[in-house]
């Protein structure tokens, strides 16, 4: 296994972490995490201080091993298939969870995993048309990183933005919400050819 692969494989231990972390009932075994007040109104609970930092670093390693496999010629296909399943766990148990928790709309996980879905479909049959992997679009790494980085300031409570009231990480969110509804567009539009064929 290559070094990016093993980025890789340490993003999806560090995404099940986070969410059984996250999901752990620490007040129901005695344990009372804090929670800081900040100019009196604006709660942050240490349970998503430390989560969203774990989903920072979890996230930047979903951008270093691209980097590293791109730059060192070890773009493998296994690759390519194992990034996209640590994105999935990654973001969509952590959207499932902010929803559950009223953090975000639960409108949010349930177009995305529907979407994801669907693409993955899209993909697995164009790649055994193409004999090759299908790679992610432009539209979709840019809804990647608006999410990584919106789910982010939810977890930091949207601060500093929440100061003046405005809540970019919710924002962020929407807007990749919007982009991966039309990168899975894209997707369907680009490979409509081998999807009808199969039919």
């Amino acid at each position: 296994m290559n070094l990016p692969n093993k980025i890789t494989t340490i993003r999806i231990f560090l995404s099940v972490f986070l969410i059984v972390f996250l999901l752990f009932p620490f007040y129901q075994v005695g344990m009372k995490l804090p929670v800081y007040s900040i100019n009196g109104n604006i709660e942050l609970s240490f349970q998503y201080i430390i989560g969203g930092l774990i989903f920072a670093v979890a996230s930047a390693t979903d951008f270093l091993d691209g980097y590293l496999a791109r730059k060192n010629g070890l773009v493998t296909d296994f690759g390519k298939v194992m990034d996209a399943i640590a994105d999935k766990i990654l973001v969509n148990g952590i959207l499932i969870i902010l929803a559950y928790n009223r953090d975000i709309s639960i409108i949010v996980p349930v177009i995305i995993i529907t979407r994801d879905t669907i693409v993955d479909s899209i993909k697995m049959i164009a790649s055994k048309k193409s004999g090759a992997a299908v790679p992610a679009s432009i539209a979709g790494k840019i809804k990647t990183i608006f999410m990584m980085v919106g789910v982010t300031f939810v977890f930091f409570n949207n601060l500093p933005f929440m100061l003046i009231n405005f809540e970019i990480g919710k924002f962020m969110v929407l807007i990749a919400t919007v982009l991966s509804v039309y990168s899975g567009l894209e997707y369907f539009i680009h490979h409509k050819d081998s999807f009808m064929k199969d039919k």
